[in-house]
């Protein structure tokens, strides 16, 4: 039997009476075993139309012989059953069922991901869920569920807004901030790319000063936020094949010691032909006309001495970055020591709605 934690909602219709209706579903269903079932509690909407009414949410956990798709299956001929609509994403329904976790199961597929991938910023998902499975781990992170939620609950939070040169990192970094009227902390440096024949000690330098701006000595105590345009995690991805990994460790620990580490991660990822594309405006528009994706000319000033590259090879470089970087942040296996506790990956090749998307996801944790 595999131990499932599900995660419910609703706020249209008569909410409460369709997630105990929900809840009853559940228990008649053949192979499944309710174990618990949380309180409801009445939140707000995050994200989505306006003018929504408040959700009502709550969590199950449950016991099954079902097998992950199977268990999904289940779930959504529950909502068929009690009329969930789904024209309209992060809109009203009538019920929502959510496979947060799978016993310590990584699927990572077009019709399912298991641990849900926004599980881990939702404080309407993670206090029910700590009321009835507190100790229960999240496989990706290695935490427990009641870790996650000490986890957004620290008094000034430290959420880092990152993604390779072009992806839009400090231009979201910065919206989030003036949303959440929050501090920013901008990128004093780019990670040099791997082209760069100056690559080592350009690497170091940029570390340095980006380490310095997260100095716990000066880190605030107040009930806050801070949004940081970077992650020092970024320069150890950015060093695999061009140091080596002993000595990349020890510069970055040396550095990174007594840092502030971020409690939540927001990872921008964007497809190669959006990085040609704003590669491309960037090569034929000056700084004095804008400085969207003025980290792109910064990346690009770095490799003068090197030899040229188009913009698909430098694409190619700034893809295997992002991959690097995703696989420190959202890899399974062994899990690296600096991993952050909560990590929300968002498509970037869109920026307005990735502004968007970013910004519910800091919301969620109030």
């Amino acid at each position: 039997m595999a131990r499932c934690l599900i995660g419910c909602g609703a706020n249209e219709g008569r909410p409460r009476e369709q997630l105990g209706d929900a809840l009853e579903l559940l228990r008649s269903m053949p192979g499944v075993s309710v174990v618990a079932a949380s309180r409801l509690r009445a939140t707000r909407p995050i994200g989505g139309p306006a003018g929504q009414e408040p959700f009502v949410n709550g969590a199950i956990l449950i016991d099954t012989d079902l097998p992950p798709a199977d268990t999904l299956g289940m779930l959504t001929a529950i909502e068929n059953t009690l009329h969930r609509d789904r024209s309209d994403r992060w809109g009203p329904r009538t019920i929502d069922l959510d496979l947060l976790l799978y016993d310590d199961a990584v699927l990572d597929r077009a019709d399912l991901t298991v641990p849900h991938p926004r599980m881990t910023t939702r404080r309407f998902v993670l206090e029910p869920c700590a009321e009835i499975a507190p100790d229960l781990v999240h496989p990706l992170t290695g935490r427990t569920v009641g870790e996650l939620l000490d986890n957004i609950s620290r008094p000034h939070l430290h959420v880092a807004v990152i993604g390779v040169p072009g992806s839009g990192a400090p231009e979201v970094a910065a919206t989030v901030a003036d949303a959440m009227l929050a501090r920013l902390v901008h990128a004093p440096a780019t990670v040099p790319l791997p082209n760069d024949p100056d690559f080592e000690r350009r690497w170091e330098t940029a570390l340095a000063a980006c380490a310095a701006t997260l100095r716990e000595e000066s880190w605030p105590a107040d009930s806050h936020v801070t949004v940081a345009g970077f992650w020092l995690g970024t320069f150890l991805a950015a060093a695999e094949g061009r140091l080596p990994v002993a000595s990349a460790r020890s510069t970055h620990d040396r550095f990174a010691t007594a840092t502030s580490r971020p409690n939540v991660v927001i990872l921008l990822l964007a497809e190669a032909a959006s990085l040609m594309e704003r590669l491309a405006f960037r090569r034929r528009t000056t700084t004095s006309q804008t400085d969207m994706f003025s980290d792109l000319v910064a990346a690009s000033a770095a490799v003068v001495d090197a030899p040229p590259t188009d913009a698909a090879d430098t694409a190619a470089m700034l893809i295997e970055l992002q991959d690097r970087v995703r696989a420190r942040l959202l890899g399974a296996g062994d899990l690296p020591d600096d991993r952050p506790p909560a990590v929300v990956a968002i498509p970037a090749d869109d920026l307005g709605q990735a502004m968007s998307e970013a910004i519910a996801a800091v919301e969620a944790m109030a």
